[in-house]
């Protein structure tokens, strides 16, 4: 089936003619019929987002909560690489707030004491129902 050739200015107006009847939005809402939506009509049931623009969105997150991170915790700048990963594997879970909320964790890396960061993780109650998650990441925090 071949599709016949609309031109760019027609698709363009197309553009914002949906937008004007559907709305622009850019967190999930119900539509009329209350389905979850977000962008301009796009049914979060029926078509949901492509792994491409899922990974798009990622990068774009996390690069958003690496400037935060760093911004907001000054012992971010001061670790390795690899623990710096590991905040901000926290953080994207709990947020920044959440990861400053760790106090015990915070301070052990203040003070370069990466074996009580570490074991700070195994104790912490932040992801209760991802052990693995946990232990990975505090064999990361030690390796350093």
């Amino acid at each position: 089936m071949s599709h016949s050739t609309i031109s760019v200015e027609n698709l363009e107006a197309l553009k914002v003619q949906l937008i004007c009847h559907e709305g622009l939005t850019t967190i999930p809402t119900k539509n009329g019929l209350g389905e979850l939506t977000i962008g301009v009509g796009r049914n979060l049931y029926h078509k949901g987002i492509s792994e491409d623009e899922a990974e798009r969105m990622l990068a774009r997150d996390l690069d958003e909560l690496h400037k935060e991170v760093s911004d907001n915790l000054p012992i971010f700048n001061q670790l390795g690489e690899l623990r710096k990963l590991v905040l901000l594997n926290i953080a994207f879970s709990l947020g920044v707030e959440g990861l400053k909320s760790q106090k015990k964790l915070i301070a052990a890396l203040c003070v370069q004491d990466f074996t009580v960061a570490a074991n700070e993780i195994l104790r912490s109650n932040w992801i209760p129902d991802c052990p693995d998650r946990k232990e990975e990441l505090s064999m990361m925090m030690k390796a350093g």
